[in-house]
């Protein structure tokens, strides 16, 4: 096919100039129109990628531990404007900074509580810590460990979250950071189980995700595609540990941490089932894991217009003007203007991106999904000097070629 031909030769050229390890793409409407599997699972060893391995997906977790939460929402198990204290109390006398970087003791009180709502729109006044050059910043990898493995539990965890100031007040304002992984472990709470075992029984099994989860099983292992970035003059490099606390070392055993903001291994098939309930209305081939009305209410946006222009990561601004925010998912609210990496589609198409470079969208308006899965990891100094852009300039050639092919 010339659309799989065309993506294809596009992912090779930057794998060939050492500029990205490689990547798998799918593009899906009705059927795979395309997938490719270019470049190397392991740069050092020449393993080639196939379409089956296995991906840290990083931040692409929120919206699968988001529809976890609507499902309960569903049920009546939790409320969006129910305050999380109900849930951990731990949070029931927040405190928040009158200065983002200043000292830790200069606060005032919340002035209300936070909500599941607050989580599930990044408006908790909760961050991460990386973000940020004061005091918050070593406070948070104190209380908290690693974003991706850590060694604290999930009760460790939400008591340390719960003794930092927030950053905002709750409700004012979109800041992105640990709210899934409270989210996360507040799921887990409410279904007295871990988090990776309630998302199997609710969502992995049920769509039949059979590679998807927070720990991969040893025979799966020789499937992980290899954890990839750049040295310090940017040449591509096999990583022995990566941004956000995660090594190439296996978790240890008994690790209790879940983190449902980031911590998912999957494969591009994997997800491309879970993608397909906001095509498909909260179904995928007869299952239905979401009511049409919740698919609807979790595709609109919910920012207000100042809180979209002011919503920032490391100074750069989150959204484009025709992208907004839902409940764990960006949203298309003006096609026009919108941007591929938040999803640029119809009205209603959803996305959000993982930090080790991995995208996908949804777009309900013409039911297609493309989604990119790589390990091109790049630290914000890294891409002040240029290094990595490949892994992003992919995305928006994987979006602008496979928006033809779908057409």
């Amino acid at each position: 096919m010339a659309g799989e031909d065309s993506i294809a030769t596009m992912l090779a050229e930057p794998v060939a100039a050492g500029e990205m390890a490689g990547a798998v793409t799918i593009v899906w409407r009705g059927e795979v129109l395309q997938t490719a599997a270019v470049g190397w699972a392991d740069v050092a060893s020449q393993i080639p990628l196939a379409r089956d391995r296995l991906f840290r997906i990083a931040s692409m977790s929120k919206p699968v531990t988001s529809v976890a939460a609507l499902m309960l929402l569903e049920e009546g198990a939790l409320a969006l404007d129910e305050p999380i204290a109900r849930r951990a109390p731990e949070f029931a006398q927040m405190r928040v900074l009158r200065e983002v970087d200043g000292p830790l003791d200069d606060t005032v009180p919340a002035q209300r509580q936070i909500t599941f709502e607050d989580l599930l729109t990044h408006r908790a006044g909760i961050t991460y810590g990386d973000f940020h050059s004061g005091p918050i910043k070593a406070a948070y990898a104190q209380a908290l460990g690693g974003s991706i493995d850590s060694h604290v539990t999930p009760d460790e965890w939400i008591a340390g979250l719960a003794s930092l100031p927030l950053i905002g007040q709750p409700g004012a304002d979109f800041h992105y950071g640990a709210s899934t992984d409270l989210l996360g472990f507040l799921i887990a709470r409410i279904e007295g189980a871990p988090l990776g075992e309630v998302l199997a029984r609710r969502i992995f099994r049920p769509l039949g995700m059979a590679d998807t989860g927070f720990v991969v099983p040893p025979e799966k292992r020789g499937r992980r595609a290899g954890l990839h970035g750049f040295d310090a003059e940017g040449r591509l490099i096999r990583l022995a540990a990566v941004p956000g606390g995660a090594a190439l070392a296996e978790r240890p055993d008994g690790m209790a941490y879940e983190g449902g903001g980031a911590g998912l291994w999957s494969t591009v098939d994997d997800y491309l089932a879970f993608a397909r309930l906001f095509v498909g209305n909260g179904e995928v081939d007869g299952v239905r894991l979401l009511r049409p009305e919740t698919v609807a209410l979790m595709t609109t946006n919910r920012l207000s217009e100042a809180q979209r222009a002011g919503a920032k990561t490391f100074g750069m601004p989150v959204f484009a003007a025709g992208n907004g925010f839902g409940l764990g998912v960006a949203v298309t609210i003006d096609p026009a203007t919108a941007a591929p990496i938040r999803g640029k589609g119809g009205l209603g198409t959803v996305s959000w991106p993982g930090a080790y470079g991995g995208w996908w969208q949804a777009d309900p308006t013409d039911g297609s999904v493309m989604i990119l899965m790589q390990h091109n990891m790049v630290d914000p100094e890294g891409l002040s000097e240029g290094h990595g852009l490949a892994g992003y300039g992919a995305i928006l050639e994987l979006h602008a070629l496979g928006t033809a092919l779908k057409a």
